[in-house]
């Protein structure tokens, strides 16, 4: 059984793809990743030599080089991780989101149907949905109205899914999660970067009135999800992914602070971004009850967990905070927020 895995080298994906290397000895993940900014193979030194893990870079939106691809190595299943995947990314250059999420999705497709695979799945997001009120949650039957350029290129992404399989018969499910955390977490998004600038006794940014709500899902409890949707999904069916851990940023702040022994007075509230959705929540009783998933972790271990993690691998982290990424975070936050 030979799996392609693409965008491999980021947060989820290598979670995933460590995940299955090790729990699928006799099985071949091939890593697909551009090894763009997020893109990281330190995520994966741990299994780089092992004899049933195979890395390649390129890029999905590359065409010719994916159907090349595909005609060499003939997959039997495609994963689909790889994306651009920051809402304020998104909002400074939409461009680049419509190239990978969507050019490139369609490229995967093209070639899995070409080339007869027997799944294609699409790793997707909660955020096509839109926003929630006060109640209320996100089934696979909600409509899609996504709110910025990353979850509108998620959404056309998800649609062609749909269509590949409706048109052409193409297997396929689409996974859309609720907002990840844990190890390997790049330190743009917020559990990692309140942890890091915490660590260095520097301000938290926080967005707006700090209420905005998310549920918050362990990656290694949506690794398990994925796998028994690639293996169990009926065809053609959504499945959404929750954590059941809905909190406030600024209650996630405070968390990361007492856990670290940090004053609250590092936080320092800055201009909301355009179209920020207010709450986020998953229902996920159709992978519970159809599948048999449950989560292993809840926010209180999960975090504990992950805090953990980032300070016994400071080296991992002090490294990933390139020249570009400090132009970035000084774009976004003002020189004075920077993580040094």
């Amino acid at each position: 059984m030979k799996l392609l895995v693409t965008g491999g080298a980021g947060f989820i994906g290598s979670n995933f793809v460590r995940y299955m290397v090790n729990k699928y000895p006799d099985y071949t993940i091939v890593n697909l990743d551009l090894l763009t900014y997020a893109g990281n193979l330190e995520n994966l030194k741990d299994i780089e030599n092992k004899p049933n893990y195979k890395f390649v870079r390129g890029d999905i939106a590359d065409r010719d080089f994916i159907h090349g691809l595909f005609q060499e190595e003939k997959f039997d299943y495609v994963l689909n991780f790889a994306a651009e995947s920051h809402v304020d990314r998104s909002i400074t250059d939409p461009g680049i989101f419509v190239q990978t999420n969507i050019q490139g999705t369609l490229a995967l497709l093209d070639a899995a149907k070409t080339f007869g695979v027997k799944k294609y799945l699409q790793v997707s997001t909660d955020e096509v949905y839109g926003t929630l009120g006060e109640t209320g949650y996100f089934t696979e039957e909600t409509p899609l109205a996504a709110n910025s350029p990353y979850s509108a290129s998620k959404a056309g992404a998800d649609l062609l899914v749909r269509a590949y399989n409706e048109t052409f018969g193409l297997p396929t499910n689409i996974t859309r999660c609720s907002n990840n955390y844990g190890p390997y977490h790049f330190p743009e998004k917020l559990i990692p970067l309140m942890i890091i600038n915490a660590l260095n006794d520097k301000e938290l940014p926080v967005y707006g009135d700090g209420l905005n709500v998310r549920d918050w899902l362990h990656v290694e409890d949506h690794c398990q999800a994925i796998d028994l949707v690639l293996h169990k999904g009926l065809v053609g069916e959504v499945y959404n992914v929750g954590g059941n851990n809905e909190r406030t940023n600024i209650d996630i702040v405070k968390t990361i602070l007492k856990q670290l022994g940090k004053p609250e007075s590092l936080i320092k509230f800055v201009k909301d971004r355009p179209g920020h959705d207010r709450r986020y929540a998953i229902d996920a009783t159709k992978l519970r009850t159809e599948l048999g998933w449950s989560p292993k972790y809840n926010f209180d271990t999960g975090i504990e967990q992950t805090i953990n993690w980032y300070l016994n691998n400071k080296e991992w982290w002090e490294n990933i905070i390139s020249g570009e990424y400090q132009e970035y975070f000084k774009s976004q936050y003002g020189d004075r927020l920077g993580v040094e």
